[in-house]
């Protein structure tokens, strides 16, 4: 579990990420993109094909703001990654080359 002041202190050794609201929680965004989502002091984190392995191996779901909603692009992150400076900093780093391989898109 994590604040998000914690959070972006921690991710500070990736440039310009910041925070805004975001489904009752804050969206953490590099350069203006969205990779993560803190929700009730959980990370989760961007995935794409390539990494969603990672954190369903792991026992690790995608975020659920509600009942009704499930966001299958954000998994949660594992919290001995959480708890591992490095670690983190290296599952975010996979997390904004998803958000960027999806803001483009495919065939571009």
């Amino acid at each position: 579990m994590i604040g998000v002041d914690e959070l972006l202190e921690r991710l500070s050794p990736l440039g310009a990420v910041t925070s805004r609201r975001f489904f009752g929680g804050h969206g953490i965004y590099w350069d203006g993109l969205i990779f993560g989502i803190l929700h009730d002091e959980r990370l989760y984190l961007k995935v794409d094909e390539q990494s969603q392995p990672d954190y369903v191996a792991r026992g690790m779901g995608p975020f659920r703001p509600d009942e009704r909603q499930t966001l299958k692009s954000y998994y949660e992150v594992p919290p001995d990654v959480l708890d591992d400076p490095e670690a983190l900093l290296s599952w975010a780093e996979e997390a904004i080359r998803a958000a960027q391989a999806t803001a483009e898109g495919p065939g571009r």
